[in-house]
């Protein structure tokens, strides 16, 4: 449903949140060993969530990356995914149509504006603080 760098770019902010949660800045090398996502990649991605100042980046020796602790309440998964893909996620046809509106609608255009609808309210109601609470108890992890 996420492009892949949606996909990447929520799991980095993730592991993030939970070591920002321990007062710690997280190295790229930490988070693509921890998320198991390709370095260019994640370095690109991460530039991205910086500069929606949902990540903070710093350099020097004591550099990294973290999330303020009080942020975190207020970043909704809604703003990681359009800091990454913009709105596309809610717009567009299911099936891939170009043309596809509730005037002249595909076979799965009820169905699919239902589903777009649910997943909006989840992302928008889903703060990074909840995700990274949940992984730091062990009650959801990052890997395979």
């Amino acid at each position: 449903m996420f492009s892949k760098a949606c996909e990447h770019g929520i799991k980095a902010i993730i592991y993030i949140a939970t070591q920002s949660l321990s007062g710690k800045r997280v190295k790229i090398g930490d988070i693509i060993d921890n998320i198991e996502s390709p370095e260019a990649f994640t370095g690109k991605i991460l530039g991205q969530l910086t500069k929606h100042g949902i990540v903070q980046s710093f350099t020097g020796p004591h550099g990294g990356f973290e999330i303020e602790a009080q942020r975190m309440h207020s970043i909704k998964l809604s703003d990681i995914v359009f800091a990454i893909d913009g709105d596309s996620i809610y717009n567009g046809c299911g099936l891939g149509l170009k043309e596809c509106n509730a005037s002249e609608p595909c076979p799965m255009h009820g169905k699919f504006a239902k589903v777009r609808s649910e997943l909006k309210q989840m992302l928008n109601s889903t703060s990074v603080y909840d995700l990274a609470v949940g992984l730091k108890a062990g009650k959801t992890t990052l890997h395979r």
